[in-house]
C-alpha cells in the first residue's frame, strides 16, 4: 500500500518503495532529494483479500477509483514531466480491462519510468505480462508477504495466491535483460516478522532486485486488526538489524529496504537499507477524505473542466500522523513525517527519543 518503496494513493494498498540508493549517501539526503511520482487510480476491485488492506472503505473507493477514464489519464499524462515515475495502482490494476491501453498511452506520452503496483498473480499468465512490457511497462512492484504459502496466504486470505504470485514474479525476472525492474513489498506483520531472512533469501533466489519490507500504516483493516498484526517499530527494528547482520555474510550489499518505520528507531540500520516512502500525487473527483481546506481544494483542481483535485501523499501525513515538541531537537525532524496516530494510542511515545545531532545540510534545505 511504494518498494521495492512509496505510499499508496489515497485509495491505494501498502507502501510500495522503490530506492535508488547510493552507498556512503545519508538517508536525509535521500529523502530530500527524492522526486514525486504520479499515480494513476485503476482499480475499484481487488482479487485478494488482504488483512492488513488500507481499502477498508470499498465502496468509497469504487466510487473514486471508477472515476478515471482515458480522458482522466490523457490529462494526467499530460503532465508528466513533472514526475520521474508514473504508477498505475489502487484495487489491482490488472483487473483493469483498460490498463495495457493506458500504459500505451504513458509510453507514447514519455514517461521514463512506467510502473503497477501489483499483487502479481497476473502476470503468471506469460502473454499477458509480455503484452505490458511490449506496450511500455518497465517497473512493477510485486506485493508477497511470505516465503512460503501457509505464511502469504494466511495474511492475503486468497487461497491459490502464493503460486501465483510467485509464477508472476518468476515471469518478470524471466525478461528482466528487455530492461526491466523487479521489486517486491512485503508489509510487516508480527506473523512475519521473525521470517525476514528466509523471505528476503527466497525472493533475490527469484530474480527480485530489491526486497521492500514495509511497516504497515495504521489506518483500514491495520487499524481495525493492529493488536494482531502491528510490531512496535522498536520490535521491528531489532529484527531487521539481526537479519541484515546474517544477510551481510553471505551478500556483499543486502538489498533490502524498511520502509514507513521512524528513523529514530533504526539508527542501528545501515542508512543504505534505511528506505523511505516515495513522494507521489493523484488526483481523484473530489477530496473523498475531507483532506483539504476549501481555498486549498480550489487551487489544486485540474483535468479537462477542473473536475479533479489533486491529493499529495502530505496531506495523508498531515492528516493522521503526529510530532511532540521534542522532535525538534532530533536530527530527522526535517525529513520525518510523524507517526500514525492510531499508532500512537496504542504503544505512546516511549520507544521514539529524539537522535542528536545536525542534520546533513542538503536535508534542511
Amino acid at each position: 500500500m511504494t518498494a521495492a518503496a512509496h505510499g499508496p494513493s489515497a485509495g491505494g494498498r501498502e507502501a510500495a518503495a522503490g530506492q535508488e540508493a547510493v552507498a556512503g549517501d545519508a538517508i536525509e539526503q535521500r529523502i530530500a532529494g527524492r522526486r514525486p511520482r504520479v499515480h494513476i487510480l485503476t482499480g475499484a476491485v481487488c482479487n485478494n483479500n488482504c488483512i492488513f488492506c488500507m481499502e477498508e472503505d470499498r465502496d468509497g473507493r469504487y466510487v473514486t477509483n471508477s472515476a478515471t477514464t482515458d480522458e482522466t489519464v490523457r490529462w494526467i499524462l499530460a503532465q508528466h514531466e513533472r514526475y520521474e515515475e508514473v504508477c498505475f495502482t489502487s484495487g489491482e490494476p490488472t483487473t483493469n480491462k483498460r490498463l495495457h491501453h493506458w500504459v500505451k498511452m504513458a509510453k507514447d506520452a514519455g514517461a521514463q519510468w512506467v510502473s503497477m503496483m501489483t499483487n502479481g498473480r497476473a502476470l503468471g499468465h506469460e502473454q499477458y505480462a509480455r503484452r505490458l512490457i511490449a506496450l511500455g511497462m518497465n517497473k512493477f512492484y510485486v506485493s508477497i508477504h511470505g516465503h512460503e504459502r501457509r505464511l502469504h496466504e494466511g495474511l492475503t486470505r486468497t487461497p491459490g495466491s502464493f503460486e501465483q504470485t510467485v509464477a508472476g514474479i518468476d515471469v518478470i525476472a524471466r525478461h528482466k535483460r528487455h530492461g526491466l525492474a523487479l521489486h517486491t513489498s512485503t508489509v510487516v506483520t508480527k506473523r512475519n516478522l521473525p521470517h525476514l531472512l528466509p523471505i528476503y533469501r527466497f525472493l533475490r533466489a527469484h530474480g527480485v532486485d530489491q526486497v521492500v519490507f514495509n511497516v504497515m500504516q495504521a489506518n483500514g483493516r491495520a487499524n481495525t486488526y493492529f493488536e494482531q498484526l502491528f510490531p512496535r517499530y522498536s520490535e521491528i527494528a531489532a529484527q531487521a538489524e539481526r537479519f541484515l547482520d546474517q544477510a551481510a555474510r553471505h551478500e556483499s550489499r543486502v538489498m533490502a529496504f524498511f520502509v514507513d518505520i521512524p528513523l529514530c528507531t533504526t539508527t542501528a540500520l545501515p542508512d543504505f537499507n534505511r528506505g523511505y516512502v516515495e513522494d507521489y500525487v493523484h488526483f481523484e473527483p473530489t477530496d473523498s477524505r475531507g483532506l483539504l481546506a476549501p481555498e486549498l481544494r480550489d487551487e489544486r483542481r485540474g483535468g479537462q473542466e477542473g473536475e479533479l483535485v489533486q491529493i499529495r501523499r502530505a496531506d495523508l501525513d498531515d492528516d493522521q500522523r503526529r510530532k511532540r515538541p521534542e522532535c525538534a531537537s532530533c536530527r530527522y525532524d526535517a525529513v520525518c513525517e510523524g507517526v500514525w496516530g492510531n499508532y500512537l494510542r496504542r504503544y505512546g511515545w516511549d520507544e521514539l527519543q529524539p537522535v542528536p545531532g545536525p542534520a546533513p545540510s542538503s536535508a534542511t534545505g
